[in-house]
């Protein structure tokens, strides 16, 4: 269930912190923004880069590069990410800063601030003499709450960034290439959905299931090794065609190491996310990956290009049964022992979709994109059976904002039947108007409006149907949580 916890309101801090970062809107230049890959594309053949997908270290500015038109706020550091590039090193870092405001149902209605610094450090073993090799290292500082914990009681975050405020690594791996452009392997500590289950056009939407998918999020230990979690596991990629490539991995299964519902990465060890816990199970992944009409070498596509995966994971942990105990009694029964019955093993099925279904001509910046993904699990050990989301990007849509994308999204997350009996027995036994959760759904509006090359300013709109399926109102048990309608502001800024 959903859980809502009371804190002291932000104040203005947050609100002056935002408008801060935002100030110089009202006097920037006019920016053409420089041709980008089109939105969702999937992405062409090439050699991995070191730090984690959405903060990939930055090329150094060419020298005289404008303000507004270089990659990076900093540029090139006064040379020292030059002097860096030459050892083969490269750093990244960006602030991601939000404003979150649910006016509307939840638990309580409220404002929070959020924000996330991400860094990172590689190596291209190429400089060492070592052909093939990166090394990453990054980190996170995570700051502000979380509007989703606090005030809403979802399952599906209102924010992908939202997390327990911590100062701690992330990702510590190295990847060797065997066969260049054909097989690789990583090792270390990893975060799963840098690679799995990715979908490129749903990233610029804010709801956390746009990333990774409400399904596992809920299912498995901690979210599963995940942001801001990883776990040590082992990746192997391989690319038979130009088209296909599989994907598979072993990591273990409880980045915290704790109890499945446990807040263990709050302490010590796991707070700073240098606990490498190898004791509770394995979880395994794997995916097949199709990409259909990529542009050639230098070349237009010959049509309209998409990427479609199908993909699974099992977890070999133990996972609770969400109505009986071990003696096949109700767990809301007077006389059961509380206990949940403990199922070995958890599984679940998925696929992906990203196609591109419009573009004026193949040279042209503005493109729509559609994507859609859906997940399903046993309905005895989880408390979400089904999981599906989908949405629309249309980049370009305005004339002269060629960066620039509108995107709506959809998704929802199915409460198990076992959890909804587990519902209808309390209302039995206790003989009162208790709610039978069903499903969470919500839509999402969003703009994001590319300032300059290294700087994203993004309003967003949610609202939300039926928050965790339906929970019991805390200050009014017999009733539920109303539909909460959310208003947001992220800006995003690349040092």
């Amino acid at each position: 269930m959903g859980i809502i916890r009371h804190r002291r309101r932000p104040g203005v801090h947050a609100c002056l912190r935002l408008l801060w970062l935002c100030l110089p809107l009202a006097c920037l230049p006019g920016h053409a923004s420089a041709q980008a890959p089109l939105p969702g594309a999937p992405a062409e053949r090439q050699s991995p880069t070191p730090g984690p997908a959405a903060n990939p270290p930055t090329p150094a500015a060419a020298p005289g590069e404008g303000f507004w038109v270089r990659s990076t706020l900093l540029g090139d550091m006064a040379g020292l990410r030059t002097a860096l590039g030459e050892y083969g090193i490269s750093l990244g870092l960006q602030e991601t800063s939000e404003v979150l405001a649910n006016i509307s149902g939840g638990g309580r209605r409220g404002l929070a601030y959020n924000g996330l610094t991400m860094m990172s450090l590689g190596l291209d073993t190429k400089a060492l003499g070592w052909a093939g090799g990166t090394v990453n290292i990054s980190a996170l500082q995570i700051h502000g709450r979380s509007l989703s914990a606090d005030n809403l009681g979802v399952i599906q975050a209102a924010s992908g960034i939202e997390a327990k405020r911590a100062t701690r690594l992330w990702e510590l791996w190295y990847q060797q290439a065997i066969l260049p452009g054909t097989l690789d392997v990583k090792l270390g500590q990893q975060s799963i959905d840098q690679e799995f289950s990715v979908s490129q056009y749903s990233a610029v939407l804010f709801n956390a299931a746009a990333g990774w998918p409400a399904l596992p999020s809920a299912d498995l230990y901690a979210g599963g090794p995940t942001y801001p979690l990883s776990s040590l596991g082992v990746r192997v990629r391989a690319q038979p065609t130009g088209a296909l490539t599989l994907l598979g991995g072993v990591f273990d299964d409880n980045p915290p190491g704790g109890r499945f519902a446990d807040d263990s990465q709050l302490r010590g060890a796991e707070r700073s996310g240098t606990r490498f816990n190898i004791g509770t199970g394995a979880l395994f992944i794997a995916e097949i990956q199709y990409t259909a009409n990529q542009p050639a070498e230098g070349g237009a596509p010959a049509g309209l290009p998409g990427t479609y995966k199908l993909g699974a994971w099992f977890d070999t942990g133990a996972f609770a049964d969400q109505r009986f105990d071990a003696n096949g009694l109700s767990l809301a029964d007077p006389r059961s022992s509380g206990a949940a019955r403990m199922r070995r093993g958890d599984f679940s099925v998925y696929g992906l979709v990203d196609q591109m279904v419009w573009r004026p001509d193949a040279q042209s910046a503005r493109v729509l994109g559609v994507f859609a993904r859906a997940m399903g699990a046993p309905a005895d050990r989880n408390l979400v059976s089904a999981s599906l989301d989908a949405g629309a990007v249309l980049k370009a849509p305005l004339p002269g904002r060629d960066n620039d994308s509108f995107a709506v999204g959809y998704g929802i997350a199915k409460v198990s039947g076992r959890a909804a009996a587990a519902d209808r027995d309390v209302a039995a036994f206790s003989r009162s108007a208790y709610p039978v959760r069903s499903s969470e759904s919500f839509i999402e509006v969003t703009y994001q409006y590319q300032i300059a090359p290294w700087w994203q300013v993004q309003p967003d709109f949610q609202y939300v149907f039926m928050p965790s399926g339906g929970i019991a109102d805390p200050l009014s048990p017999g009733r539920r949580i109303g539909n909460t309608a959310i208003f947001g502001l992220r800006t995003n800024v690349v040092f």
